[in-house]
C-alpha cells in the first residue's frame, strides 16, 4: 500500500458522517491531517432524506480520533451558500488552513426521467452538483487568496460517463461534476491548485441498503440487471476504503501533474 504524508495538512470532507466520507476522513487522519468533517446529518434515522444520523456522526468523530488526529465537525448543508461559507470559516479559525477539499457530499434516487418529480430532479441535482459548485467555489477562493496551491477531490460516479436505466437524474449530476471538474481545473491552474474527481462503481455503503428499503429490493435488482454488473470480476460492490485510495493518490504529490481527471474505481464496470 502507497504510503502518503498529510501531516500539518487540513482536509476538508463534505459528507462525512458515514460512507465514502467516513472513509475518506478516516483515511486522510491515518495518514496525518487533520480533519474538517461537514454533514447534514439528523437526531433520528430518516430515510427519505438520505441522511446520517448523530449516531453516524459520533462514530466517524471516533474513528479519526483513534488516529490521534484532530477533527472538527461542522452541521452544513452543502446546498446552502451561507453555510458553506460559514462551515470554512469555521475551519479556518480553529486550524488556521485548509489544504485539501474532498467533495464527497451526495444522494441518490430512483425513478424514470419521464416520471420523476420537480421536487426529486432538484433535491439529487442540488445536492451533487450544486453541493460540488458551492465548496468548490469558495475553497477554490481561499487558494486563490492563499496561493500556496491546494487540491480538489469530488465525488462524481460511473454514470458520470454512461447512462443509467431509472437514475437519469442521479447520471445528470455525476455528469456535471465532471464538467465542473475539468473547467475549474483549467482556471485554478495558475493558483497550482489541482482539481480530479473520481468515478466509484457500486460502494459497499448504507444507502444502497437504504435504497433498497425506501424502494424494494425487486426494483433496486431490475435497475442493477438493466445497467449490468457493477463489477466484472464478479465479487459485487467495492469497499469504500478501496475509493479513499484514489483520493489519497489524487491528493497527494504523487499526483503533482494530474488535474482535470475523472479517475474511474469501477472494477471495468465502464469497459464492458
Amino acid at each position: 500500500m502507497p504510503s502518503y504524508d498529510f501531516s500539518d495538512q487540513v482536509v476538508l470532507v463534505t459528507g462525512a458522517a458515514r460512507g465514502m466520507g467516513r472513509s475518506h476522513a478516516v483515511k486522510f487522519a491515518e495518514h496525518g491531517a487533520d480533519i474538517v468533517a461537514l454533514d447534514l446529518y439528523e437526531d433520528t434515522d430518516n430515510l427519505e432524506t438520505h441522511r446520517a444520523n448523530s449516531d453516524d456522526l459520533d462514530e466517524m468523530l471516533s474513528s479519526v480520533e483513534e488516529t490521534g488526529a484532530d477533527v472538527l465537525p461542522v452541521k452544513t448543508d452543502v446546498t446552502d451558500e451561507s453555510d458553506v461559507e460559514e462551515a470554512i470559516e469555521a475551519a479556518i479559525d480553529e486550524f488556521g488552513r485548509i489544504d485539501v477539499l474532498v467533495n464527497n457530499a451526495g444522494i441518490g434516487d430512483f425513478g424514470l426521467l419521464t416520471e420523476v418529480s420537480e421536487e426529486e430532479w432538484d433535491a439529487v441535482l442540488d445536492v451533487n452538483l450544486k453541493g460540488v459548485w458551492l465548496c468548490s467555489k469558495h475553497v477554490g477562493k481561499y487558494f486563490m487568496e492563499r496561493n500556496e496551491g491546494g487540491k480538489i477531490v469530488s465525488t462524481s460516479s460511473t454514470t458520470g460517463i454512461v447512462g443509467q436505466h431509472g437514475m437519469g437524474h442521479y447520471s445528470a449530476s455525476k455528469h456535471g461534476v465532471i464538467g465542473l471538474t475539468k473547467s475549474l481545473a483549467l482556471e485554478l491552474a495558475e493558483y497550482d491548485v489541482n482539481v480530479n474527481c473520481v468515478l466509484p462503481t457500486g460502494t459497499n455503503t448504507p444507502g444502497v441498503e437504504e435504497t433498497s428499503r425506501v424502494y424494494g429490493s425487486e426494483y433496486v435488482e431490475k435497475a442493477a440487471e438493466l445497467s449490468g454488473p457493477w463489477n466484472i470480476f464478479g465479487t459485487g460492490a467495492i469497499e469504500p476504503e478501496q475509493v479513499s485510495e484514489a483520493f489519497l493518490w489524487l491528493a497527494s504529490d504523487a499526483a503533482r501533474y494530474v488535474t482535470g481527471a475523472a479517475l474511474p474505481v469501477d472494477a471495468g464496470f465502464t469497459i464492458k
